[in-house]
């Protein structure tokens, strides 16, 4: 009998993969164009990570990404609290804090992705921006 090819590790964390990260400014006024609302876009990459831990990165650009590690709850909702650490060119001395919400799939949803809701807080002041600012943020997980 032949032998099988090993096949990729795979994983039943919802988090693992590669997902479309933005993030939005608090601006509560219904007349604020779209383009003002948005604060960041990037890719997250959460990696496989043993239960109760976390680890990953953020990445906006080839100068500005975040080493990212924390913790994880597999309760309801799943969640996942995290630090993101600068560790390129244009992030050095960046540090943000960060709480995301896997939304739970619809019985009957139609072609729903898998998406984390959060929000973020920069710890430390940078670039003269205060320590302090808070926003909200969405992944959606890329297929």
């Amino acid at each position: 009998m032949a032998k099988r090819k090993a096949s990729a590790r795979s994983t039943n964390n919802p988090f693992v993969g590669r997902w479309t990260y933005r993030s939005f400014n608090h601006i509560p006024d219904l007349e604020t164009d779209y383009n003002e609302l948005e604060l960041a876009r990037g890719i997250l990459t959460i990696n496989d990570f043993p239960l109760g831990s976390f680890s990953g990165r953020l990445s906006f650009s080839d100068t500005l990404q975040y080493e990212l590690t924390g913790s994880s709850s597999f309760g309801n909702p799943f969640t996942i609290r995290f630090q993101g650490k600068g560790d390129a060119v244009g992030s050095k001395g960046h540090l943000y804090d960060y709480v995301g919400y896997l939304e739970p799939l619809w019985p009957n949803g139609v072609a729903q992705l898998p998406v984390i809701v959060g929000s973020v807080i920069r710890t430390l002041p940078h670039d003269k921006r205060p320590a302090g600012v808070v926003a909200s943020w969405i992944a959606m997980k890329q297929l």
